[in-house]
């Protein structure tokens, strides 16, 4: 399998998780108000639904490619397409006139199951992040490979999962974000538009016709 397709797998994880969404605000809001362990506890839970979108994600994005390469790039063209409209959101944003996150949570753990679970977003998301980070490596999809592509981003999950643990809770944190919001979400909107670009860069050659075989 190549280096390419387990580290895209790997990258495709750790910034589902990492780039700033609902589920991070969530965090934030825990961490903030009850520390790093209930923060652990809320992103434990919040792991099953990451390997439940991934898992459905991968695939949708290998049973595309199996079909044929035409359908796998109008799926890259898509997710490409969602990945901009999200990033422009993002990027186009403005303050909420309340800026506080806290949040009283008493299960943390089963908090973030259920809304893990239950993100319409989760899928979607997951499907475009992997689709374009996966992209470059489609020729090596197959059903075979799934196994290692869960077990890479399984791994990507808990590295990103330990990262905001590790940082959640701390006072130099809260500040910094509720200081500097507008700038990070931007941010996050600006790279979910790099990963659109990344997705319509495989995709569009195929359905034009331009890849060299």
């Amino acid at each position: 399998m190549p280096q390419a397709l387990l580290t895209g797998a790997f990258l495709a994880a750790l910034f589902y998780v990492l780039i700033p969404g609902p589920a991070f605000l969530a965090l934030l809001g825990i961490g903030a108000g009850q520390g790093r362990q209930a923060g652990a506890w809320f992103m434990g839970g919040h792991l099953v639904g990451d390997l439940v979108w991934s898992t459905m994600a991968l695939v949708a994005i290998i049973g595309a490619k199996t079909l044929g390469t035409a359908l796998f790039d109008v799926l890259g063209l898509l997710c490409g397409l969602y990945l901009a409209w999200i990033g422009w959101r993002a990027f186009s944003a403005r303050p909420q006139a309340d800026g506080r996150s806290m949040l009283a949570v008493e299960r943390p753990f089963r908090r973030g199951l259920i809304f893990g679970l239950t993100n319409p977003k989760g899928y979607p998301v997951a499907l475009a992040t992997f689709t374009a980070l996966i992209a470059g490596s489609a020729q090596s999809l197959e059903f075979s490979t799934l196994p290692v592509l869960l077990a890479v981003s399984f791994l990507g999950f808990l590295v990103a999962d330990m990262i905001l643990i590790g940082v959640i809770g701390a006072g130099f944190v809260r500040r910094f974000y509720r200081r500097h919001e507008t700038v990070i979400v931007k941010c996050s909107g600006l790279l979910f538009m790099g990963f659109a670009v990344q997705a319509l860069w495989h995709s569009v050659p195929g359905l034009l016709g331009w890849r060299r075989a």
